[in-house]
């Protein structure tokens, strides 16, 4: 199956092992509950897809490669223990607790989190020394005497032998003991975590173009080559940086990450073209409606390869303004459910409003190290909540030395300025979702472009939430079957969905 339908499956499957009965006990015990399996190739999203299941449920998270751990740091450490049995005093042998079972604990304590996955990657590539105790612990979820907390579900991965010459083979034994999910690269569903990632539009185009070329492994008289989607985004993120920097991008970098020769050449010739493609179609004009006629013609002559990478380029500035504007809702929500604890906490007479939002500071800060700490929680959610500490932060000095009503009068109008910088955001992320459409239908009529965007838009997570929220009507215009929902969301205010304190 492909990394979208397995994440569903984890998903399912953890939903079902949380269910507690009317005692409030785990109705599947901790022993029966299967360790999910994830069996792939290299470098398709394994790792990526838990991460993501531990923040959209709310989770703690717990990543360890089993690669790396020994007999001992498994098991712990052997000591001996002093008992009396029957009146004879008798050594044996005990184990301090396993590091990983440990590091659960801590992380229970330090955020407050009851519940989470412990994530073994390479389980199937352990040592010799190693695998026997890696067969209790996938029956019994024990390192040693050390069990697993209740509540913490365990999820497994691996790669096929073929990939690695590490791996060892499981019998049956231990195959039984264990919920088995085979997943395949797919770049349809990888490129929907890549809109999320925003992933450079240059890779986008070009796999969107060769498919074929998105996961490829392959053995040579010069030995393996590869390529993978972790290769795909962490060179996307190179070139961000190269870019930033004004550092020349060819084929020494992509070679770096795309390690086949033929497709790292391949893909650095393309990028030559998208860079001269985004400099002659000037986007922001597109975007802006001021595009010159000759851009259009131009367009309308091209082949399919510069077609596509003109409809990357503005599909990938509309989605940064998309999500962009997202980004800043979020964050004023944020900033107004705070300012309502502010409000109430400023009613009594002798409050000292500055100290009130010292607490208000304090306390965020600490959400901030909690949520880092138990994974449960996005590095975009990081960031935002991040975002909103420099606000509230920036509220600490501005309202310092004043009263109450002063104080409440002088955020009030802060946050006014923000809310309608919000709306110049949403407005010109509107305007540009209007000027594409306007200059692809002009271009290329009702052609197959159209439908392109339209749905790139419906699977990019940041322009999809966008148009849910604030709606889009050359983008309803061209997909009648969701007429109903922006009706709909015409009867919401826009910037009022924010609320008030």
């Amino acid at each position: 199956m492909d990394i979208k339908e397995a994440k569903k499956q984890i998903k399912n499957a953890i939903t079902a092992y949380f269910t507690k009965d009317e005692d409030g006990e785990y109705i599947v015990p901790i022993e029966k509950q299967r360790p999910v399996f994830l069996m792939g190739p290299p470098g398709i999203g394994k790792t990526a897809i838990v991460e993501q299941i531990a923040a959209e449920m709310g989770v703690g998270l717990l990543s360890y490669s089993m690669t790396h751990h020994t007999r001992q740091s498994a098991l712990g450490l052997p000591f001996i223990q002093h008992k009396n049995y029957k009146g004879k005093e008798y050594d044996i042998s005990e184990y301090t607790m396993s590091e990983i079972i440990a590091s659960i604990y801590d992380l229970m304590q330090e955020t407050g989190i009851e519940e989470g996955i412990l994530f073994l990657d390479e389980i199937n590539c352990v040592s010799e020394t190693l695998a026997p105790i890696m067969l209790q612990f996938l029956q019994y979820k024990t390192f040693g005497r050390h069990r697993v907390p209740d509540g913490w579900i365990v999820v497994t991965a691996g790669n096929p032998p073929e990939y690695n010459r590490s791996v060892r083979e499981f019998d049956i034994v231990t195959w039984d003991r264990l919920k088995r999910i085979d997943v395949e690269p797919d770049f349809i569903v990888w490129k929907e975590y890549a809109y999320a990632k925003a992933v450079h539009p240059a890779v986008l185009t070009y796999l969107e173009t060769k498919k074929s070329n998105f996961y490829r492994i392959e053995s040579t008289v010069d030995g393996k080559t590869f390529v993978t989607a972790r290769g795909w985004e962490d060179l996307s993120q190179m070139i961000k940086l190269y870019e930033m920097h004004g550092i020349q991008i060819d084929e020494k970098l992509t070679s770096q990450y795309i390690q086949n020769p033929e497709i790292s050449r391949n893909f650095a010739g393309y990028y030559d073209l998208f860079i001269k493609y985004k400099s002659d179609y000037q986007i922001n004009k597109i975007l802006d409606g001021t595009v010159e006629q000759d851009l259009c013609i131009r367009a309308k002559n091209a082949g399919i390869d510069e077609r596509m990478s003109l409809i990357g380029m503005l599909l990938d500035t509309v989605s940064m303004s998309a999500r962009e504007s997202n980004d800043a809702e979020a964050v004023l929500k944020e900033v107004v459910n705070l300012m309502k604890t502010f409000k109430s906490n400023i009613s009594s007479a002798d409050c000292v409003p500055s100290e009130i939002m010292d607490t208000l500071i304090e306390e965020h800060q600490r959400k901030i190290i909690s949520m880092k700490k138990s994974g449960s929680v996005s590095l975009d959610k990081i960031a935002q909540l991040k975002k909103v500490q420099k606000i509230i932060e920036r509220y600490r000095v501005l309202i310092t030395g004043d009263d109450s009503t002063t104080a409440f009068k002088k955020i009030k109008e802060d946050f006014s300025i923000r809310r309608n910088e919000l709306n110049v955001l949403i407005q010109h992320t509107q305007t540009q979702l209007t000027n594409m459409f306007l200059f692809l239908e002009q271009v290329f009529g009702e052609g197959n472009e159209i439908l392109i965007v339209v749905t790139e838009l419906t699977s990019n997570i940041h322009t999809a939430n966008f148009i849910g929220q604030y709606g889009g009507s050359e983008y309803f215009k061209h997909n009648k079957e969701l007429l109903f929902y922006e009706r709909q969301k015409e009867l919401i205010a826009k910037i009022e969905d924010l609320g008030d304190f």
